[in-house]
């Protein structure tokens, strides 16, 4: 995670993403809004005993968007280190060796190769982390919507060298404008995958929910109104307590998204992983159009 410590709303990326509201004058300070909430989802991660190493981001540059990180770095279990093309030219200030060489210290992981991608944005091709991309790691299948920030040729490339199955389709919302992150209306745990169905265009729909279905996860879908709540855009990690709970996580999501749910697909959730931890992110998710998924960089052990 990245401490922010410029946070606002950033017009560049409001381009693509009708998610992002600016700031009214009622919202008063909104950095220490954001901070506040920033160190709730840490401090809620921790008691629920992830493992979480938090850099601080610096001031100078302004980087309105250092508070997802997932948008620049990926971290894979044999020991890769992704660096990622972004489409925003404010947010490129936010890939720092130095935030990567603390997460491999802080949590053992130990870089093998680093694959380099940011030359692709000189050509106006981006591929925006685990924010353009929504990762089935145990079947190697990365999930991707079309949009001005997740770019074909850059997808190929990815997939070729992590050996993954790419599986691109195109989403929109309701307004028909492409929906800017595929982690904002498609999440996969180990055991259930949120799918906004009604998002994925006619012709790609029944390719995607098969493709989901035959890893044998519990499907649950989501309409238009639960995307912008932010209900997909959760994570399962795994915590200190997993080895006592079957091997299950911790699925941490926002309250915006609990709410949008509603009781049944909640607890269906709960059925299967460990635990829900629900954090309050409200202004992060309304002017930066992230949640708390995107917030969270997740990294894997390495042997």
């Amino acid at each position: 995670m990245v401490r922010p410590a410029a946070f606002d709303y950033n017009p560049q990326t409001a381009i693509s993403n009708p998610m992002q509201r600016p700031a009214s004058a009622e919202d008063g300070d909104v950095q220490a809004l954001a901070r506040a909430e920033f160190e709730g989802v840490f401090e809620g991660l921790r008691r629920q005993g992830v493992r979480v190493c938090v850099a601080d981001d610096t001031p100078r540059p302004q980087k309105p968007d250092a508070v997802f990180p997932n948008n620049w770095v990926s971290f894979h279990a044999d020991g890769t280190v992704v660096v990622y093309p972004l489409a925003a030219e404010i947010r490129r200030a936010e890939r720092r060796p130095e935030v990567i060489e603390q997460a491999a210290r802080e949590l053992g992981f130990r870089a093998r190769r680093t694959l380099d991608l940011t030359h692709h944005e000189s050509a106006g091709r981006f591929l925006e982390g685990t924010g353009s991309l929504v990762l089935d790691r145990v079947h190697r299948v990365a999930y991707a919507c079309r949009s001005p920030r997740t770019d074909t040729a850059v997808l190929e490339e990815w997939s070729r060298e992590l050996r993954y199955e790419p599986v691109q389709f195109s989403a929109v919302d309701p307004q028909g404008r492409p929906i800017y992150h595929t982690n904002v209306m498609m999440c996969i745990a180990e055991r259930f995958a949120i799918v906004a169905t009604q998002s994925i265009a006619p012709a790609d729909r029944v390719r995607v929910l098969e493709r989901l279905a035959a890893t044998g996860r519990e499907l649950i879908e989501i309409g238009h109104s639960a995307v912008q709540a932010f209900a997909a855009n959760a994570l399962e990690l795994e915590s200190s307590r997993s080895a006592s709970r079957d091997r299950r996580g911790v699925l941490v999501l926002s309250s915006t998204a609990r709410r949008a749910l509603g009781i049944e697909a909640l607890a269906r959730l709960e059925n299967c992983t460990g635990e829900v931890l629900t954090v309050s992110v409200p202004t992060i998710e309304r002017l930066g159009g992230g949640g708390v998924r995107c917030m969270l960089a997740e990294v894997f052990s390495t042997s």
